[in-house]
């Protein structure tokens, strides 16, 4: 007996062990997530006033047909590019899991395709389902948009080289604390603005729905279009990829901060039942011992 109690006392330290690191984990996440979230959504009015900018531009154009870009302009895809987003660490729930298998849902591993991953997680179920993986990349915790740059240089040069014809992300869309939605949407080419942001809005649970600004009045540019406008649907594209890798952020550490917490509670459930198992052998093992006395003061 005396060694089943030191098996249980063993084990309840280890758990206790445990649940103090978890809740160190969660405590970090936690400070994490509320940077995460705030960075996110205060991005979200800049994506919108930029999509309204450039939807807007873009349809006082369609009449005059003296601008074009290569990243608005549709084309046959033969070969789409994929980014997908995931995390660098584990221990953040099912949501790397629920992420891959809505990829797999939505685009099989058939599917012509060149990918591109963001996070070591993204990388390795990539490379263990025998994906195209062209480049995988990392950016830090605070998502600086100098980091974002040179990735969304780099994917614009694919598209313009001609080896992927379209621009798609993947990733878990923060909703909320506890919800974090995996989706699909096309980057580039540009079209379809309006469309997008209200599917976007849709996920977020925006109650707001998303209009391009109707604007009948004549647009003049000095000293040209192009001259002005060239460089608007790159920026975009950045700004639209840096604002997806802020949401994937902000629901890495939401969910992480979520499992932590869970690990947390279960750890303190697991030793509170230890500790009744404990005494309730500690118990027994005194009984005995007194009866064991009893019998023999009797004999």
């Amino acid at each position: 007996m005396a060694k089943g109690l030191r098996e249980i006392r063993n084990r309840i330290r280890s758990v206790t062990n445990t649940g103090q690191i978890t809740r160190a984990m969660q405590l970090v996440a936690s400070s994490k997530m509320r940077r995460a979230q705030d960075a996110a959504t205060s991005g979200r009015p800049y994506a919108e006033l930029l999509s309204r900018i450039l939807g807007t531009a873009l349809r006082g154009l369609e009449a005059t047909g003296d601008f074009s870009h290569p990243l608005i302009q549709e084309r046959p895809v033969k070969t789409r590019g994929i980014v997908v987003i995931a995390t660098d660490k584990g221990l953040c729930g099912g949501l790397n899991s629920n992420l891959f298998r809505f990829l797999s849902k939505n685009v099989p591993a058939g599917t012509p395709a060149r990918y591109f991953a963001v996070g070591k997680k993204a990388a390795q179920f990539l490379a263990r389902t025998k994906r195209n993986l062209v480049a995988d990349f990392s950016v830090s915790d605070h998502v600086n948009f100098s980091e974002v740059r040179p990735i969304g240089e780099f994917l614009i040069k694919e598209y313009l080289a001609g080896t992927i014809d379209t621009i798609e992300i993947v990733l878990s869309q923060f909703k909320n604390t506890i919800a974090q939605v995996p989706m699909i949407s096309t980057l580039v080419p540009l079209v379809n603005l309006e469309e997008r942001m209200q599917a976007q809005f849709a996920v977020q649970g925006e109650q707001e729905e998303f209009k391009l600004v109707e604007d009948d009045r004549e647009m003049s540019f000095a000293p040209d279009a192009k001259t002005i406008l060239d460089g608007l649907p790159a920026l975009f594209f950045k700004q639209s990829l840096h604002q997806a890798m802020l949401e994937a952020k902000a629901s890495e550490q939401s969910a992480r901060m979520v499992a932590m917490k869970a690990a947390t509670d279960n750890a303190k459930a697991l030793v509170e039942s230890l500790s009744l198992e404990y005494n309730k052998a500690r118990q027994s093992a005194i009984t005995n011992e007194i009866n064991e006395l009893a019998a023999s003061n009797a004999g």
